[in-house]
């Protein structure tokens, strides 16, 4: 509890509240906003064929992301720092938990990075063929110049996301429109009929694109040390942003099955520029692949200033070295971020789009649960604490998440058991290397 800062207008370790409201706004409009919902409506189409299914899928989904949301912003209004899961559980677990909870939240972030640096030359790679020669080099440097972008301040990757997230939200209103107003296209007789997946597998892809598509509901988290107003104005951004993107979301999928038959988007890895091609014009395509790429850089600015903030936490609660808490005149913390690319270049080299994806989506998963069972925690152990927000429908709502991200966990740990595998080595790597550093001289 000591390691908690409970000033709402004190800064911690050289990161200070210089960020606005409409930045933490921004950050989860503009972090939910990506890949996912380009890429993942075609993927989810190879198995759900039935148009009403589908959609229900969507809304279903959104409402439970949406719901979830509104239960972990009570650890939110709670927590007054920066560095994101970690720092809203670390007084409900203790320290070894809440540095595994912090070490796997940083795998998941650095997974993201190069999940994303790969996919953006996937779609760079259809402009220009000749790109798949040097796929991973280029993705390398992709990744490079936006961690380099951090080492040289905050202020400029602050602006980039605050323009980026009104662009992303006005591009997908926009391509809505497109589809909504042209002239549906009722059959596509020169194509043949998809061959649906189906099975077990079939059915984790599902989940986790879904869960993918609508991830990224807590990123002011990994900033509320930082933002203007106080944790109250991180938790009411969550849920607005949240409830923003879903009705985009909705408004997208609707015009997507307003405009193509369904079956023509089934296993499709743009499917929106299928979509608008089919719909509207053949040059609509290339349209989406470039905004495809703009939002995926976008992501990685954004990543880049989150995944530090994590090892800062750590840093600062003596749960790492030292150094990983240092942070440059440019208010970002220099070697966490550092750390962060260098463990995104092995990854890129290692993995391709399915392998990251399932990864991600099985650590994002773990961390609901941890996050889920620490609002319980506290509401036994700390019931007097003062709670700028409260979780709707608690304890209702909260055994409902509960009941529903164990559930998820479990299948698609069964489902994709050998990158399951993967990601529970990683994790118990986490036991050694919290052994060494607390035991390093100079540590705490």
């Amino acid at each position: 509890m000591s390691n908690i800062e409970t000033n709402p207008n004190s800064s911690r370790h050289g990161l200070k509240r210089s960020l606005s409201g409409s930045f933490a706004l921004a950050v989860i409009v503009g972090g939910i906003i990506g890949l996912g919902i380009l890429r993942t409506p075609g993927e989810i189409a190879a198995v759900v064929s039935d148009a009403p299914l589908y959609m229900m899928l969507w809304a279903g989904a959104g409402l439970f992301v949406l719901l979830s949301t509104v239960v972990i912003c009570e650890l939110l209004g709670m927590t007054p720092r920066s560095g994101g899961t970690y720092a809203l559980v670390r007084r409900a677990y203790g320290p070894f938990p809440g540095f595994v909870i912090g070490w796997i939240d940083w795998l998941s972030f650095v997974g993201d990075i190069a999940l994303k640096a790969v996919v953006i030359m996937e779609f760079f790679a259809l402009l220009f063929p000749i790109a798949h020669h040097w796929y991973t080099p280029l993705a390398i440097m992709v990744t490079t110049v936006f961690a380099a972008l951090q080492i040289r301040g905050l202020a400029l990757g602050a602006r980039i996301q605050q323009v980026a997230a009104a662009a992303m939200a006005l591009i997908i209103l926009g391509f809505s429109m497109m589809l909504l107003f042209a002239d549906p296209v009722a059959t596509i007789d020169a194509s043949p009929l998809p061959v649906m997946e189906t099975g077990v597998g079939a059915w984790s892809l599902v989940l986790a694109s879904i869960i993918f598509t609508y991830d990224g509901w807590m990123y002011a988290a990994y900033f509320s040390g930082e933002i203007k107003g106080g944790s109250g104005v991180v938790a009411r951004a969550c849920i607005k942003g949240t409830s923003l993107v879903i009705v985009l979301y909705l408004l997208l999928i609707a015009a997507l099955l307003w405009s193509v038959p369904i079956s023509s988007l089934a296993g499709t890895n743009l499917a929106l520029a299928h979509a608008l091609e089919l719909a509207v014009s053949p040059a609509a395509s290339i349209a989406v692949v470039m905004v495809a790429i703009l939002i995926l850089l976008a992501h990685q600015n954004l990543l880049y200033m989150s995944t530090p903030r994590i090892l800062h936490a750590l840093a600062v609660d003596g749960l790492v070295a030292k150094r990983l808490q240092t942070v440059a005149s440019g208010g970002n913390p220099l070697f966490a971020v550092l750390l962060s690319w260098a463990l995104a270049v092995g990854l890129i080299m290692v993995g391709g789009f399915r392998f990251l994806l399932h990864l991600c989506v099985f650590f994002y998963v773990i961390l609901y649960i941890v996050l889920i069972v620490g609002v319980i925690i506290l509401r036994i152990r700390q019931p007097d604490s003062e709670r700028p927000y409260k979780a709707w429908g608690h304890p209702c709502s909260t055994v409902v998440c509960l009941a529903g991200w164990t559930v998820i966990t479990l299948f698609q740990a069964v489902a994709e058991w050998e990158t399951a595998l993967y990601a529970l080595a990683m994790i118990a790597v986490a036991w050694p290397v919290y052994r060494v550093l607390t035991k390093a001289p100079g540590l705490t």
